[in-house]
């Protein structure tokens, strides 16, 4: 008999406006790893803590999925809500609300452990993976006295960074593998793959590109893919994380669960290079707020931004237009903002065009009839957000 996985985190409810339809569903991190891993074989007992909204029907919520559940009570449910699946999450109540509750007893043979909102997890396992969770104050795993005779940590390379106050990915990745007696640490680092440190040295394995784009808890499949490889499989911790990033970009494409194990025969990312002209009105507080948000993102995929509004500023015709023209000049795509048909933003998609370059155009409300001599002249047109910003990053 399969020696069964406790998995332990947050079980939350999670909203997304964008792209429409809106979606709605409660999974969070364990609840999300949980059922990824159906019909894997592997029997998963969730433990997790359930507050007065969830109490009455977080069981039929996840009824559809296979595994057991370990409820503790907490005061409240939070809430995550994006305005897309790259955004940062509102959080409800704030985080300084949320009531902290007894950490969970967890000693089981095969444990995944993620960070957690409203409490914690003390574990004693004979193999541990450890997912911190936390864009602002990771934790380490031993730091609450929990232990494993063999450890994996799966961090993204910020939590790495902050665990470790070093800079450099790999010797990050080195350090918090010493720090924590860990057996191996995998970094993720977006489109740049994941980055595995063991004792037989660090390796790099790729991202594999994707069409659409649904990225609200990628990092969780991510992790019970590569606990299923590592802890159950028999995989290397490269090969491990090899069937966790192909299984994370059929989750990324997809939104499905439980998580399609079969690769497709998908292509490695090869990361966008050069520089990115970011084109948009920002004349009112949604047109200026919408092209700060697509900067930032384009930033955090590491790509070099141009914007006008950003890198210019306001100005006159003779000041502002022949630094913008030279700036499309050098650029090697465009990220345009169509809504609103702005007479500087088409005119400097159409430049672009006669130049050669490529355009990936946002248009969430602007008529057909409108679109016509973009769509003619090959400009990737689409109203969802993230996926288009994925493509210009993955764009060969």
């Amino acid at each position: 008999m399969t020696i069964p996985l406790h998995i332990v985190g947050g079980v939350y409810r999670e909203r997304c406006r964008w792209p429409m339809p809106e979606t709605d569903q409660v999974f969070g991190s364990a609840g999300r790893a949980a059922a990824a891993l159906q019909g894997t074989g592997i029997q998963r007992v969730l433990h997790t803590y359930v507050g007065p909204d969830l109490h009455d029907n977080i069981d039929l919520i996840l009824g559809g999925f296979d595994f057991f559940m370990e409820k503790h009570e907490r005061t409240t449910d939070p809430v995550f809500d994006y305005v897309h699946c790259l955004a940062v999450p509102t959080i409800t109540p704030n985080l300084v609300n949320i009531q902290r509750m007894p950490p969970l007893q967890i000693k089981e043979d095969r444990v995944v452990r993620f960070g957690m909102l409203e409490g914690d997890a003390v574990v004693d396992a004979d193999m541990c993976v450890y997912d911190p969770q936390s864009a602002y104050v990771p934790v380490g795993f031993r730091a609450n006295g929990s232990r494993a005779n063999r450890l994996a940590i799966v961090a993204n390379s910020g939590e790495v960074k902050a665990l470790t106050n070093l800079i450099d990915i790999s010797s990050a990745a080195a350090k918090l593998r010493e720090d924590e007696q860990a057996e191996v640490v995998v970094v993720k680092c977006g489109l740049d793959g994941a980055i595995v440190s063991s004792i037989s040295g660090t390796v790099r394995v790729p991202a594999f590109s994707v069409e659409t784009a649904q990225t609200i808890g990628s990092g969780d499949v991510f992790v019970a893919v590569f606990a299923k490889g590592w802890m159950y499989d028999g995989l290397s911790p490269v090969d491990a994380t090899l069937a966790a990033s192909k299984a994370t970009a059929n989750f990324i494409e997809s939104s499905i669960l439980p998580v399609e194990l079969d690769d497709r025969g998908r292509k490695e990312v090869q990361k966008a290079s050069g520089k990115v002209y970011l084109a948009g009105p920002f004349f009112s507080i949604g047109q200026r707020w919408l092209v700060d948000e697509a900067r930032r993102i384009l930033i955090e995929l590491d790509l070099n931004v141009f914007s006008p509004v950003h890198d210019v500023g306001r100005g006159s015709a003779h000041e502002v237009a022949p630094q913008d023209i030279a700036a499309i000049h050098e650029c090697d795509a465009m990220f345009a903002i169509i809504d609103g048909l702005d007479s500087g933003t088409v005119f400097e998609i159409g430049y672009a065009r006669a130049l050669g370059k490529p355009v990936f155009g946002l248009a969430q409300s602007v008529p057909e009839e409108d679109l016509k001599m973009m769509e003619g002249s090959h400009c990737t047109i689409s109203d969802d957000f993230a996926s288009l910003i994925l493509k210009v990053a993955q764009r060969t």
